[in-house]
């Protein structure tokens, strides 16, 4: 049971690393960088344009859900 235990935790870790590529890690650090900058703003106009940006940057990279999936992402846009 414990060697099972490992083996799916290792085949479930080289399934995310496979959905991950340089250009997703590279988006959603650019995203994360806007949504701390939007968090951190007052302005609320300015708060959505940036949010906006960052989740147009994450779905151009296919990285809408967190990287689960690169295939088929959906909008999930609040900022609409």
């Amino acid at each position: 049971m414990r060697n099972l235990t490992i083996i799916a935790a290792g085949a479930a870790a080289l399934l995310v690393s496979a959905c991950n590529s340089p250009q997703d890690k590279v988006a959603e650090q650019k995203a994360d960088a806007l949504e701390a900058q939007a968090a951190a703003t007052p302005n609320e106009a300015q708060e959505k344009a940036l949010n906006a940006e960052a989740d147009r940057i994450e779905q151009q990279a296919g990285n809408a859900d967190g990287g689960a999936t690169t295939a088929n992402t959906p909008d999930t846009s609040p900022s609409k």
